[in-house]
């Protein structure tokens, strides 16, 4: 039984909703928007607290269809219920769908109820049934492996026409050869043998006669190549006094002048720039014809006119997997071959076919060019850096509350103290989850500009923050503590200024080489 079943837009207005609990699961609705369907997620399933969201868009009238149900249950057939009911939605709904009139009050009750009943016994008759085995494209074996792509130079392997050559010529070769088999023997053995020297006796005739012609030597091949002088790069000739000349004015001396080069002017300042990327736009371009929508072929002769040319023209297709599925399996291919992981790959190919399924192609649109901007779009969204930093370490404390994890970790590297707009992300970290515990983590190897980092760092954290009492350092962690030997003055300082602790100190790179300080080997070297 469905706990929950609503149909929103994408704009998020509610067009209907049915709930058989009593629960509020607007969170869990929420939660699903936020983790998958925003971030474009493969997979049409998400679990938040012991419930089961599936979900399906409509990505011409940009809908999205979500049904709840409690993970224990394991219905089967929800996947059937949410394509049934997005077409009995579609066809009843159409006209006000395309006029976006979503606050007409929709009667969908018994609409719903039948085609949920439809499924609930489409699920039964499955269950009775027993189970088929998969065949060998569901199976692992059938998937391509990045070994497989992998082209070496030498190996070329033959392609099918070449092997029916192969066959062909030596079927060929076969039957003329057999006849000479077959032969019937005249004569004697005698006669034979005299026939066979004749023909050797022939072979050898026309070999000496080969050896005694042969093409003379051209004349300029016999002369020998006679010296010639050296000539110095920088040594000069009796050419080149006339150029170097200078004791008398020339007039076209006095025409000359020096003009400056401004090409390079402006072009080392101190910024950053992008990093410099080789469009392939080129390559995409040329694979565009390759995946055009096949029309089926009618067997009526075309009519011609000149309304014929505008009839080709206005018109649209809406994609389906189909459609989509070979330009998805190239741009599979090329993101292995560029060393994305072959499940990521797959992934992304798939939340880009979820995109695209149901999309009205547009007039002068290719499918090979709505498939590479989806899939860049994509790549965009997430190599954007833009996270909520507090959100982000929300979710893991909340997580780890779940699971009944006792400690969370959260790593800030990278926060620089003269980064405002990162000191305040930090700041705002500290305030909405209040940590028990604020570490600097410093390199013992820089000496006394440790220090300064240490003190903006706790000078940034007070600034930015709103609370009249803000959360500051509670301790230092100074790494790489085993390459500075005795000049552990640093050690002091640090801790002298801010009155905090050191909690750890590192020797090495992993958890086991955190180390407490100990204080009296510091003390006896700095007595040293």
């Amino acid at each position: 039984m469905l706990d929950l079943f609503t149909i929103f837009s994408k704009g998020g207005i509610v067009l209907w909703c049915f709930q058989s609990t009593s629960h509020i699961l607007t969170s869990s609705v929420n939660a699903l928007i936020q983790n998958v369907i925003l971030q474009e997620r493969p997979t049409n399933t998400y679990e938040d607290n012991g419930l089961l969201l599936q979900y399906k868009l409509d990505n011409e009238f940009d809908l999205v269809f979500v049904a709840a149900y409690q993970k224990i249950l394991q219905l089967s057939y929800v996947d059937k219920f949410l394509n049934d009911i997005q077409l009995e939605f579609r066809d009843k709904y159409k006209n006000e769908l395309a006029d976006k009139r979503y606050f007409q009050g929709l009667d969908f009750s018994q609409t719903f109820k039948s085609v949920l009943q439809r499924s609930e016994a489409w699920g039964k008759s499955q269950s009775k049934l027993p189970k088929q085995m998969r065949t060998f494209d569901e199976s692992d074996k059938s998937k391509k492996t990045v070994s497989s792509m992998i082209e070496r130079k030498g190996e070329e392997k033959p392609t099918k026409k070449d092997k029916k050559k192969e066959v062909n010529f030596a079927s060929e070769n076969a039957v003329q050869a057999s006849p000479a088999l077959d032969q019937p023997q005249n004569g004697t053995i005698d006669d034979t043998l005299a026939a066979n020297r004749a023909k050797f006796a022939q072979k050898m005739a026309q070999k000496k006669k080969g050896d005694i012609k042969k093409s003379p030597k051209s004349p300029k091949a016999q002369e020998k190549a006679s010296k010639k002088p050296r000539v110095w790069d920088l040594g000069g000739t009796s050419k080149d006094l006339e150029s170097l000349e200078r004791t008398v004015d020339r007039p076209e001396d006095a025409k000359s002048h020096f003009t400056p080069d401004t090409e390079m002017v402006g072009q080392m300042q101190g910024s950053i720039k992008d990093l410099e990327v080789e469009s392939s736009d080129e390559e995409f371009e040329e694979d565009e014809n390759e995946y055009v929508i096949e029309q089926p072929e009618s067997k009526k002769p075309a009519k011609g006119g000149m309304f014929s040319i505008f009839k080709g023209l206005v018109g649209s297709k809406n994609l389906t997997l189909a459609d989509v599925n070979p330009a998805l399996e190239k741009l599979k291919d090329h993101l292995i071959a560029k060393n994305v992981a072959s499940d990521i790959a797959i992934k992304l190919c798939d939340s880009v076919a979820a995109k695209l399924e149901g999309k009205v192609l547009g007039t002068f649109d290719s499918v090979a060019t709505i498939v590479k901007n989806t899939l860049t779009d994509s790549l965009v969204q997430i190599l954007r850096y833009g996270k909520d930093a507090a959100g982000i370490a929300m979710e893991a404390i909340k997580f780890a509350r779940d699971t009944k994890v006792d400690v969370v970790l959260i790593d800030t590297a990278g926060r620089m103290q003269d980064n405002e707009p990162l000191m305040r992300a930090l700041t705002k970290l500290i305030k909405v989850n209040e940590p028990d515990l604020v570490l600097f983590v410093g390199e013992a190897l820089v000496g006394n500009e440790a220090v300064d980092q240490l003190v903006k760092f706790n000078q940034a954290l007070a600034d930015y923050s709103a609370n009249t009492n803000p959360h500051l350092i509670d301790g230092i962690v100074l790494t790489k503590f085993d390459t500075i030997d005795d000049k552990v003055g640093a050690a002091i300082s640090m801790t002298y200024i801010t009155g905090q602790p050191i909690v750890f100190v590192g020797t090495g790179q992993t958890y086991t080489d955190l180390k407490a300080l100990n204080v009296k080997a510091v003390v006896h070297s700095l007595m040293k």
